[in-house]
């Protein structure tokens, strides 16, 4: 019988549960709004997937934003949500009925998307510039453990004569905040300029640090790079010197969807053929 295994993107904003195939394929899905309470978070999800067909999967791996403990199953912080110290693993292994993992939403992702890249690029950087900003970084098709655990979304950079988080001034929350409308909807190239400005000035601090070999872009405001794309690499290379190289950037295969795809290929991998950790 074909294994299915079980997937869980956990976004600021919204969630969404997918069943996969094993070959990857994604089965049935249900989205819906995250809620603010993590006990009323549970019971959604678990309407959520009593309300899929697929009864039986192999096991799970569920991603949140913020920061994990990837051991416990534990949610120790979660950025735009107010959790803290949430016993994830625990109760989602009681409503899938099989054994689950925990990862950070943009390493997940960073883990998807790397695949499509491992055979030409060694360093490759994942950034999600969605509700809030994260990062994930692979090095030889592996989230690198010495930056696990990293929040660049949290740095605290120059911006208007202030220091400010950079997820403060340059996430799709921000946008929101100062346009008044997200980014799928802004079509003035000057507003794009300050988009762009503004990402570029915290993703210089992370090349400048981490060396990467190319840049992948993804989540909401990054699934529309090609609207500021040549904004953000004429700003990045005004950067540039002898010892500060701009690699290349691309957007994400799927910029929205990477999360999910990174908990599909997470759980297959971790878990195997047993359904036990491997």
């Amino acid at each position: 019988m074909a294994k299915n295994y079980g997937a869980v993107d956990i976004g600021g904003t919204k969630t969404l549960v997918a069943i996969f195939d094993s070959s990857g394929e994604i089965k049935e899905q249900n989205k819906f709004p995250t809620p603010q309470n993590y006990e009323d978070f549970v019971k959604e999800l678990a309407k959520n997937v009593d309300n899929l067909s697929t009864k039986e999967i192999q096991a799970f791996c569920v991603a949140a934003p913020g920061r994990v403990d990837r051991h416990r199953g534990i949610g120790i912080r979660f950025g735009n949500l107010g959790w803290e110290n949430v016993t994830l693993i625990e109760d989602l292994e009681q409503i899938f009925k099989a054994p689950g993992m925990l990862e950070n939403d943009a390493k997940s992702a960073a883990y998807s998307e790397a695949k499509e890249l491992q055979k030409k690029y060694k360093k490759v950087l994942y950034i999600t510039v969605s509700t809030g900003i994260g990062c994930g970084y692979i090095i030889n098709g592996i989230i690198d453990p010495k930056f696990a655990d990293m929040e660049v979304g949290h740095m605290l950079l120059e911006h208007n004569g202030e220091f400010e988080r950079w997820e403060d001034f340059a996430s799709g929350k921000a946008i929101v905040n100062k346009f008044g409308k997200k980014a799928s909807d802004i079509t003035d190239k000057k507003d794009w300029y300050i988009i762009s400005r503004n990402i570029a000035v915290g993703l210089i601090n992370v090349i400048a640090t981490l060396t990467p070999d190319i840049i992948i872009v993804g989540g909401g405001v990054g699934s529309h790079l090609d609207k500021f794309k040549d904004q953000l690499d004429e700003r990045l290379i005004t950067y540039e010197n002898p010892m500060l190289t701009i690699p290349p950037i691309v957007k994400a295969k799927r910029p929205e969807e990477a999360v999910i795809y990174g908990c599909y290929e997470l759980a297959k991998e971790k878990y195997g053929h047993s359904g036990k950790k491997t």
